[in-house]
């Protein structure tokens, strides 16, 4: 088996007059935690809808464990978009049972470990969740899945501080890092640096540079966000 997971091959992606990607290639290994940093409009989210299959290229070729991705692939890629997807009316509990009933792949013993870790009562419906407490379920469902693939696009978004601290144990907690890679797009950079390995910097459709985190800190002596303001002029 390859060590390469995901591969762009000259990936062009354009919405109507608008070039969301422009000639992207790279290769990103298995077994990594990656961050898909970049301002707002710069391709991340595009990224991740390419590598789920839920949106073609214009141009090139987007390949995941060694096969070219012509549509959505839930047998290896789970998906937590940025944005509410959850039915309000189930609770917890019902909505763990439904992800279950739906992915043959969606592991319920580990689901109920993060909900215990997480301290999200099951019997609450949806509907009177917190915006922190809909953020860490989303995680959960996310990360009960067997896949080779998990992303996530800006799973922190709006959340406080302590929150976001819980969420980012959890990955750590969560996450077969032997089986999986994830890889996440997100503004707190500074928040996720302790957990990522390898960072790709995207700005304005283009892709600026892939480095391994230990060695921007170490080699080039820069946090990753002064690395991101450097690398993105």
């Amino acid at each position: 088996m390859s060590d390469v997971l995901v591969k762009f091959q000259h990936v062009s992606k354009k919405y109507q007059s608008k070039v969301a990607l422009h000639n992207i290639s790279f290769e990103l290994p298995r077994g990594k935690i990656i961050g898909l940093i970049g301002t707002n409009g710069s391709g991340k989210s595009t990224m991740l809808k390419l590598m789920a299959g839920l949106i073609r290229p214009t141009r090139g070729m987007v390949m995941i464990n060694g096969e070219q991705i012509k549509r959505r692939i839930p047998e290896q890629v789970s998906f937590l978009p940025d944005g509410d997807h959850l039915y309000p009316f189930y609770t917890v509990q019902q909505t763990i049972d439904v992800f279950g009933s739906i992915y043959s792949d969606f592991d319920k013993k580990k689901a109920i470990e993060m909900l215990t870790f997480m301290e999200l009562p099951g019997d609450q419906f949806i509907k009177v969740l917190s915006k922190g407490n809909k953020g860490r379920l989303k995680i959960i469902l996310a990360l009960s899945r067997q896949v080779p693939l998990i992303l996530m696009d800006e799973p922190l978004s709006g959340l406080d501080p302590i929150v976001r601290n819980s969420i980012i144990k959890s990955l750590i907690s969560f996450i077969d890092v032997e089986r999986q890679t994830v890889i996440m797009s997100t503004h707190e950079v500074a928040e996720v640096e302790p957990i990522l390995d390898m960072a790709v910097l995207i700005h304005n459709g283009e892709l600026q540079s892939i480095q391994e985190v230990e060695q921007i800190r170490f080699t080039s002596n820069m946090s990753l966000v002064e690395w991101m303001k450097k690398s993105a002029k």
